[in-house]
């Protein structure tokens, strides 16, 4: 009689993830909860690079902002740029992008540029997520291709690159950019 209980219990457990998951809940939920994790300060970014350390970084190509128009890696030279690769379809990218809005509004200007360049094959749909959130920064649509600096294996993946064209920080995963010591970083000079 206990592998009943245990077969309906599990039969619940499935369904509720079936429901989920077929009508595209599944996503907004599972960022949700990353982004109420990564709020309490458990998952913060490291500032140092393990991965492409120094390597210069590649300005060719090109992508499109939500107007149309072509925006070239080229016009961010001279700049600290913070780059992050993400997609609508994956929750840990909907985790931090309040963290990463609210890191925009704090340190972005002439000295910190944001990419936050959208991979979704649908860039509409890209466009109206950062709509309906409210997001401060500008997005851009990876419409040609992505260059050698910015493959990854996974997303979200977090680049800075530093005035003169260094990869200074690297990150694939989620964290919660929004932190002192990251906008310290951002806002310092890189060596």
């Amino acid at each position: 009689m206990d592998w009943k209980k245990e077969a309906k219990s599990w039969g619940i457990v499935l369904g509720t993830f079936a429901l989920l998951y077929f009508t595209g809940l599944i996503t907004p939920i599972m960022g949700g909860l990353q982004s109420l994790i990564l709020s309490t300060g458990l998952k913060k970014p490291k500032v140092t690079l393990e991965n492409k350390e120094q390597q210069s970084f590649d300005f060719s190509g090109q992508f499109l902002d939500t107007d149309g128009d072509r925006v070239g890696l080229s016009q961010y030279r001279g700049k600290t740029l913070f780059i992050n690769l993400w997609a609508t379809w994956c929750p840990p990218c909907r985790a931090e992008m309040p963290h990463i809005s609210e890191l925009y509004k704090k340190v972005s200007g002439d000295d910190v540029a944001f990419l936050m360049i959208a991979l979704d094959d649908d860039f509409e749909k890209s466009k109206k997520f950062v709509s309906e959130k409210g997001y401060a920064f500008p997005i851009v649509h990876a419409a040609y291709g992505l260059n050698p600096s910015l493959t990854s294996q996974a997303i979200p993946t977090t680049l800075v690159v530093s005035p003169e064209g260094k990869v200074v920080f690297y990150q694939e995963g989620m964290s919660n950019f929004d932190t002192k010591e990251f906008r310290d970083f951002l806002t310092g000079k890189f060596e």
